[in-house]
């Protein structure tokens, strides 16, 4: 059983958070060590909606993740390859990215695997990204 999980939601590249998490998630699958319960969401979700946001394909940036190179050089691909984001681009990504769940379309969601992980009980968790903090072990 593979065990890794991805960097956090909250990392950033670029001025872009959430990148960095895909590129690890890519990259651990990659090498047969992400954590099985990743697997069927790899290229969905909120993989999915950052590569839309992108205007890249998910398939098209595995294969240049997996030809090798530093995020921040396939940062750079994904902006020659679809857009390149600006300062605003970039605010509203990161604001999405650090709300999505709390009061929203992903809501329903994210109560639904704190449920599944025993953890419907914990308000302080209002949002995916911090679902994930927890869930994959770096906050309590």
């Amino acid at each position: 059983m593979s065990n890794q999980t991805p960097k956090s939601a909250y990392d950033e590249i670029g001025g872009m958070i959430f990148f960095p998490r895909m590129l690890s998630k890519i990259r651990l699958n990659a090498s047969g060590a992400l954590r099985d319960d990743f697997l069927r969401n790899l290229g969905t979700g909120m993989d999915g909606r950052c590569v839309d946001f992108l205007r890249v394909g998910y398939t098209d940036l595995k294969g240049r993740v997996l030809a090798g190179g530093p995020d921040e050089e396939i940062l750079e691909w994904c902006y020659q390859t679809g857009r390149r984001l600006n300062e605003n681009d970039l605010l509203i990504w990161n604001h999405f990215i650090r709300t999505l769940g709390r009061d929203d379309h992903a809501t329903e969601r994210l109560n639904e695997v704190k449920a599944e992980s025993g953890l419907a009980h914990r308000d302080d968790i209002q949002t995916l990204a911090d679902y994930f903090e927890v869930d994959e072990g770096r906050r309590p």
